[in-house]
C-alpha cells in the first residue's frame, strides 16, 4: 500500500465534477466491486481519508476509478485519480460481455497494456459458458446511444474519424503482409494513446456513429493480430470487448464480423462446436444488416466450421449459400474493411473446406484458383493457399508436385512471420513425414529450417 501525505486534488476535483458525496461514492464502489464479483467494505471514511492523503488497494482503485466513469460518463483510471491501479493480467481483463460503455472502454485500455508475448498459455481462454453468455447478450441487444456531455473540452470532427480509418487500413496492410507480430505493439498503443481519448471526447451524433464504427475496426485488428501472433488468451479477450464496441451503435455487420473471428480462432484450436455455434451465430446476427459481400463471408466460415466437424451436407449447403451471396456482392456499398472479401478469398475459403472433407479434386481446384487470383500483397492468405494447395496435391497423390509447392509458400518469406502460417507448414511437415526418406521432402524440411533460422536472426 502506497502513502502519500499530500491530500488528493485529482480526486477531489472529480468528485466534485461528478456531484457525489462520500457516502454516495462509498455506495457506488461497493456496487462496482458486486457485480466484479469481489467484496469491499468501502464507507465514507475511507473515501475521506483517500481524499485526505492515505493509501487505498490498487483493486478497490480500479472500482473507484469506474465508479466515477460511470457517473461522468467519462473514463477514469486509477492514475487519473491520483492513484495506484492493479497490475495488468490477461486472467483479469476483459473476461465478460461488461454492461456500460464506461467498463468496455476500460476493459480495452487494460488490455492494451498487455504484450502479445506475454500470458500465452491455453488454460487463459475464456470459458464456454463465457463466450456463449456474450454471444446471447450481443444477440439481444439494444445499442447503447451516443451521450457524450457537451462539457467535455475535446470535440471530435469527421476529419478524426477520416485518420482513423487511414490508420486502419495502414495496419490492415501490415497485417496481410507481414503478419500480426509486425504491428501489433504500435497497434496497441495508437489505440490506447489515440483512439480511446476520441472515444471520451464529445461529438454529435452522426460523428459518434462514425467514430464508434472506425473505432471497431482497429479494436478487431488488435485482436486479429494478438490471434495471429498466437496468444489466444489475449485475442478472445479482445475479441469480446470488440464485439461490446459493436453495440454502441448497433453495427450488427462488424459485430457479425467479430463472431466470425471468434468463429476462425475456435477452429483453428479444435473448437469444433465453439467453431459452428459461433459461425451460425454470426450469421443470423448479420442476417438483414449486412451487405451481400458480408454474408458471403459469414457463410462461408461457416462451411469451414462444419467441413473441420466433418458435416458434408451442411457444409455444402452454406458454401452454396456463400456463393449465392456473393453473386451479389456488387449490389451494396461495402465498408473499407471488407475490400479483402473478393473472389480469391472465397475460393480460398473453399478449398480449406474441401481439403478438410477429404475431397481432393475440389480442394485442388479451389486452391489452384486460390493461388491464382490471391494478389501477392496479401503475402499471407498466399502462403495460406499454398500450403493447401500442396496438401491437396498430396491428397490426390502428387508427391513431388506437393512438395514444389509447399517450397514455393516458404520461399515467400513474409508470411513465415505469422504463427498460423508456421503452423500450417509444420502440419504439412507432418503429413509428408512417411515420406521422409524421399529427397524432395528432405531438402525442404532442411529449406524449411533455413528459412526460420533466417527469420530468428533478424
Amino acid at each position: 500500500m502506497i502513502m502519500n501525505r499530500e491530500p488528493n486534488r485529482a480526486l477531489a476535483a472529480a468528485m466534485a465534477q461528478a456531484g457525489v458525496s462520500n457516502k454516495g461514492l462509498a455506495r457506488r464502489v461497493r456496487d462496482v466491486a458486486r457485480r466484479r464479483g469481489a467484496h469491499v467494505g468501502t464507507t465514507h471514511v475511507a473515501v475521506q481519508r483517500w481524499l485526505d492523503g492515505s493509501g487505498i488497494q490498487p483493486q478497490t482503485a480500479a472500482f473507484l476509478a469506474e465508479a466515477l466513469s460511470e457517473k461522468l460518463k467519462q473514463r477514469f483510471t486509477p492514475a487519473d485519480l491520483g492513484l495506484p491501479g492493479p497490475a495488468a493480467s490477461v486472467s483479469a481483463l476483459g473476461t465478460s460481455y461488461v454492461a456500460s460503455l464506461p467498463e468496455a472502454l476500460s476493459v480495452m485500455e487494460g488490455l492494451t497494456r498487455l504484450r502479445p508475448e506475454d500470458h500465452v498459455s491455453d488454460e487463459l481462454l475464456l470459458p464456454e459458458g463465457e463466450v456463449n453468455s456474450a454471444v446471447l447478450s450481443w444477440l439481444v441487444s439494444r445499442p447503447d446511444g451516443l451521450t457524450a456531455p457537451e462539457t467535455l473540452p475535446q470535440r471530435v470532427t469527421m476529419r478524426d474519424v477520416a485518420a482513423l480509418r487511414i490508420a486502419a487500413g495502414m495496419f490492415m496492410h501490415l497485417d496481410f503482409r507481414f503478419g500480426g507480430g509486425h504491428g501489433h505493439r504500435p497497434l496497441r498503443h495508437y489505440f490506447r494513446e489515440d483512439v480511446l481519448p476520441l472515444l471520451n471526447a464529445r461529438y454529435s451524433d452522426r460523428v459518434g456513429k462514425a467514430l464508434f464504427t472506425a473505432a471497431a475496426e482497429v479494436s478487431q485488428l488488435l485482436a486479429w493480430t494478438a490471434y495471429d501472433t498466437g496468444n489466444h488468451a489475449l485475442a478472445d479477450r479482445y475479441l469480446i470487448a470488440t464485439l461490446r464496441l459493436t453495440q454502441v451503435v448497433d453495427d450488427r455487420m462488424m459485430g457479425a464480423r467479430i463472431l466470425t473471428n471468434m468463429s476462425h480462432q475456435a477452429n483453428y484450436l479444435g473448437q469444433v462446436s465453439r467453431a459452428v455455434r459461433l459461425a451460425r451465430a454470426s450469421v443470423e446476427g448479420g442476417r438483414g444488416r449486412s451487405t451481400p459481400r458480408a454474408m458471403a463471408l459469414f457463410s462461408a466460415h461457416e462451411a469451414r466450421a462444419l467441413s473441420t466437424a466433418g458435416d458434408v451436407s451442411g457444409a455444402t449447403r452454406a458454401m452454396h449459400e456463400a456463393e449465392r451471396h456473393f453473386e451479389h456482392a456488387d449490389s451494396a456499398e461495402d465498408p473499407d474493411w471488407l475490400a479483402y472479401m473478393d473472389e480469391a478469398e472465397l475460393a480460398g475459403e473453399f478449398c480449406h473446406c474441401f481439403r478438410d472433407l477429404k475431397r481432393g479434386r475440389e480442394a485442388l481446384r479451389f486452391a489452384e484458383r486460390a493461388v491464382e487470383l490471391t494478389d501477392p500483397k496479401y503475402a499471407r492468405t498466399l502462403g495460406f493457399c499454398r500450403i493447401v494447395l500442396a496438401q491437396s496435391q498430396l491428397l490426390k497423390g502428387d508427391l513431388e508436385a506437393a512438395v514444389t509447392t509447399a517450397g514455393s509458400a516458404v520461399d515467400g518469406g513474409d508470411a513465415l512471420q505469422s504463427s498460423r502460417f508456421q503452423r500450417y507448414v509444420t502440419d504439412f511437415q507432418r503429413s509428408v513425414a512417411r515420406h521422409e526418406g524421399s529427397v524432395v521432402v528432405r531438402q525442404f524440411n532442411e529449406k524449411v529450417r533455413d528459412a526460420m533460422a533466417e527469420l530468428d536472426e533478424e
